[in-house]
C-alpha cells in the first residue's frame, strides 16, 4: 500500500475542491489500516458522487477500486458476490453474455457496488423494483477496531440498515452479494411521448405505472407554452431472445475542459429545442439497445469536463405526492427565471417500495435532478432556493448529489440522523457530514 501525499480526489461534480491523502486497497485485508491517523477515514469507489458526500478536507481516502473481483456467482438463482470495488460496468460485462441484468441502475454504470450500497441508488424501475438496497443479500461490514460484520436482513439488520444508504461513514464494505434479473435480449421495448406541462407528465406517469422503466427528460429553459415540455420514455426488457454479448468500450471522450462561456442560456435552450424536436411524432416506439437507454452519457467519457474546469452542481430533490405538483412547478419556474440553465434534466417518479436504508433518499413522489454550470454566486443562490422550496412541500434531497445544503435543511429532510450517527465508525468522517452536522 503506497500512500501518495495529498492528491486531490474529485467528484463527478469536481466541486468543492478538497484534499486528502489517498490509500489504495487492494485486498480485505489491507484494512483496518496498520497504522491508524488521528484525521478521518473515508471509503471512495469511481468518485462519481456529485457533491462532497465522498470527499475529505484533509484525511485519508480508501480508494477501493483495487478490491475488484467477482468472488461467486449462481446461475440458477442470479446471485452474484463481489468486492465492494467493482463497478456495475464490469458486472454488466459477466451478466449480460450469461443472462442477466442488473437489479436496479442508475444512469451511469462506472460506480462501484460498495458506492452503490452507501448512496443506496435508485433508477428508472423504483416504482416496481426499488433501490439497489432491495437487492442486497448480506454484505461483510468491517470497522476500523477491526471487527467484521456480517450484515443481512436477518444477521446485524441494524448494521445493514444503517449502511445502506450510510453514505460510506460505517465502516469499509469488502464485499456483496446481490441478486441478478434474468433477461433473454439485449433490447430494451421504447416507448417515448412528448408532453407539455406537469399534469400531462403524471398522467403519463400513471397510465406507464405496468412498465418496467419510466423516465423523463423535461426542458427547464422553455417558457410560456411550452414551460414543462419533454420526452416521457419507457421500457421494458424484450422478451424476443437473441445472441446476447457484451458492450463494446465507448470510443469518445472529452479530452479538454471547455471554456465556461460554452454552456449559457441561449446555448443550452437551443439543444433543448433540437433534443425534444429530434422525436417528429407524438409518439414513438421501437427496439433500442439497454447502453443508450440507461447510459446515453456514459457514451462520452468524461463528459463533466463540458462545464469547465469550475465544474457543476447538481441538484435532485423528491416531493411527495400529496396534494398537487406545485412544488415541482414553483421549482422549475424559479429554474427558468434564474437566468441559468440545466439540459440533463430527468424527471420520474418514486413508487411506495420501501428501502431497507435508515437514511435512503428515495419515497413516493416525484423526483427532480439537473446539473446547473458554477456561476459564483448565482449558481449557489439558486439552489438554496430549490432547497428551501423542497423543504417547504415536504420533500428532502439527495446527499450523493448536493454540495450546498445547510445543516437545519438536512437535519428536517432526515430526522432520523441522529439515529444514524449512533453507527458511523468513530475513525471516519466526510466533508457532506462535517457540513451537515455542524461538525
Amino acid at each position: 500500500m503506497a500512500r501518495n501525499p495529498r492528491p486531490r480526489f474529485e467528484s463527478w461534480g469536481r466541486y468543492p475542491k478538497l484534499y486528502a491523502d489517498v490509500v489504495p486497497l487492494s485486498w480485505a485485508s489491507d484494512f483496518p489500516l496498520k497504522r491508524p491517523t488521528p484525521a478521518p477515514l473515508l471509503p471512495v469507489g469511481a468518485g462519481r458522487s456529485y457533491g462532497d458526500v465522498c470527499l475529505l478536507d484533509g484525511g485519508t481516502l480508501l480508494a477501493t477500486r483495487g478490491l475488484d473481483r467477482l468472488l461467486q456467482f449462481d446461475p440458477l438463482t442470479g446471485v452474484l458476490r463481489c468486492e465492494a470495488g467493482v463497478t456495475l460496468a464490469e458486472i454488466l460485462d459477466f451478466a449480460v453474455p450469461r443472462g442477466f441484468f442488473l437489479p436496479v441502475t442508475p444512469g451511469t454504470k462506472y460506480v462501484t457496488v460498495g458506492g452503490a450500497i452507501a448512496n443506496d441508488i435508485h433508477g428508472k424501475n423504483h416504482h416496481v423494483a426499488g433501490t439497489f438496497g432491495n437487492h442486497v443479500i448480506q454484505f461483510e461490514l468491517v470497522r476500523s477496531d477491526g471487527h467484521h460484520l456480517l450484515c443481512s436482513a436477518e444477521r446485524n439488520s441494524d448494521w445493514f440498515s444503517a449502511t445502506i444508504g450510510g453514505m460510506g461513514l460505517t465502516g469499509l464494505i469488502t464485499w456483496a452479494e446481490i441478486r441478478l434479473r434474468p433477461i433473454v435480449s439485449r433490447k430494451i421495448k421504447y416507448q417515448g411521448d412528448k408532453f407539455v406541462g406537469i399534469e400531462e407528465f403524471v398522467a403519463l406517469s400513471r397510465s406507464s405505472a405496468n412498465s418496467e422503466y419510466t423516465v423523463a427528460w423535461i426542458d427547464c429553459v422553455a417558457t410560456g407554452k411550452n414551460f414543462a415540455r419533454g420526452i416521457f420514455m419507457a421500457g421494458d426488457h424484450s422478451e424476443i431472445a437473441e445472441p446476447l454479448v457484451p458492450s463494446s468500450e465507448p470510443w469518445l471522450t472529452l479530452p479538454i475542459d471547455l471554456p465556461e462561456f460554452a454552456l449559457n442560456r441561449l446555448s443550452i435552450a437551443a439543444f433543448n429545442t433540437l433534443y425534444y424536436s429530434k422525436q417528429q411524432a407524438k409518439q414513438k416506439r421501437a427496439l433500442v439497445d439497454y447502453e443508450p437507454f440507461f447510459y446515453p452519457l456514459d457514451q462520452v467519457l468524461h463528459w463533466n469536463r463540458m462545464y469547465g474546469k469550475s465544474g457543476l452542481l447538481q441538484f435532485q430533490c423528491v416531493i411527495p405526492w400529496e396534494g398537487d405538483q406545485q412544488g415541482i412547478t414553483q421549482i422549475l419556474k424559479a429554474i427558468t427565471s434564474s437566468g441559468l440553465a440545466s439540459f440533463l434534466a430527468v424527471i420520474k417518479v418514486f413508487g411506495d417500495v420501501p428501502s431497507p436504508g435508515l437514511m435512503s433518499f428515495p419515497k413516493p413522489g416525484i423526483t427532480l435532478a439537473l446539473d446547473f454550470p458554477i456561476r459564483e454566486e448565482v449558481s449557489f443562490d439558486l439552489l438554496d432556493r430549490l432547497a428551501n422550496i423542497t423543504l417547504d412541500h415536504g420533500g428532502r434531497m439527495y446527499p450523493a448529489k448536493d454540495a450546498r445544503m445547510t445543516a437545519a435543511q438536512f437535519q428536517a429532510f432526515y430526522p432520523q440522523w441522529r439515529e444514524f450517527s449512533r453507527y458511523i465508525d468513530p475513525a471516519f468522517g466526510s466533508a457532506f457530514w462535517k457540513r451537515v452536522t455542524n461538525g
